[in-house]
């Protein structure tokens, strides 16, 4: 077990490394940042300031200075704000995170289940309906759902705000909106796993010596189906959170991917590289916990 976390800390490094390096190339082949700053100055100002940046050195020599730093948690001064960029972002981070936490769980609350009843009543009218649901769900735009969200709930019936995060009722709005669409996937996936250990003999047995339904259902079946229901969580995650960034967007929430997107319209390369890093690490940390989770739901996995 302690080689497998092992192995699977030095991943996330080399994940952390390798995404810092595509960012940064991505970055540098974008633009001149310094032309969006300073558009009518003379080019000898300009070279003053691509000086003062370190934009002027050669690229090897920048991105082996950005992850000097960054190792220190250092990600240089923002262009725009003029302020650290790794406070900037982790300054907005708690307000990303709840919004995609809220956002799986609710949308665990409606899959979980609408997914087990969907499986134990297979095939009734019920069944058929949330399969509906879940094509409907899955057919529809997250930016589309939170604009109709907007004039239906903010606009026509005056029931919650039309933007912010500074409340509960303002939460309310981007967590249906960004959990709308990972809600019919969570539906479909808790339903095919229940499906296959609805039946097996170990919980026929279950149910022949007297266990009561939900016993049956939530100790012995939800739990050996759990496994690919973790996998999905945790991929989804990852998902959701870039998701979050036309959530913040068409909510004018201030969390990192609005303050990302901003960043790379104004080409203010530490706050993109420093947000992108930080999301990263979260990422990989999440399918870290999803594998540790394994060997809890299934002692019968050797992780080796």
């Amino acid at each position: 077990m302690s080689a497998f976390l092992i192995r699977r800390l030095l991943r996330l490094v080399a994940v952390c490394i390798g995404v810092s390096l595509v960012t940064f190339a991505i970055l540098q082949a974008s633009g001149d940042p310094v032309a969006l700053m300073m558009p009518e100055a003379p080019e000898a100002d300009r070279a003053k300031l691509r000086d003062a940046l370190g934009l002027s050195d050669p690229l090897p020599t920048q991105f082996v200075r950005f992850v000097g730093n960054a190792v220190r948690g250092d990600f240089g001064t923002s262009f725009a704000h003029r302020l650290p960029a790794f406070g900037l972002v982790a300054e907005r981070m708690p307000t990303t995170l709840s919004l995609t936490c809220l956002a799986v769980a609710l949308a665990l609350a409606i899959a979980l289940p609408v997914g087990i009843y969907g499986a134990v009543r297979r095939n009734t009218l019920g069944d058929h309906l949330a399969t509906v649901v879940v094509f409907l769900g899955q057919s529809m735009p997250v930016f589309w759902i939170g604009i109709m969200l907007m004039l239906l709930f903010a606009v026509q019936w005056r029931l919650l705000p039309v933007s912010g995060w500074d409340t509960w009722s303002s939460m309310v709005l981007p967590a249906i909106t960004l959990g709308a669409f990972t809600t019919p996937l969570f539906m479909r996936i808790i339903r095919a796993s229940m499906l296959e250990v609805i039946n097996l003999d170990y919980v026929r047995t279950a149910r022949a010596k007297g266990v009561s339904e939900w016993v049956v259902i939530c100790r012995h079946a939800l739990r050996n189906a759990a496994l690919p229901i973790v996998t999905v969580i945790g991929l989804q995650f990852g998902l959701l959170l870039g998701g979050a960034v036309l959530t913040e967007t068409v909510f004018a929430i201030p969390g990192v991917g609005r303050l990302i997107v901003r960043g790379v319209v104004q080409l203010d390369f530490p706050i993109v590289q420093a947000g992108v890093f930080m999301l990263a690490m979260i990422i990989v940390s999440v399918n870290f916990v999803v594998d540790v989770l394994y060997a809890y739901l299934n002692p019968t996995i050797r992780l080796r």
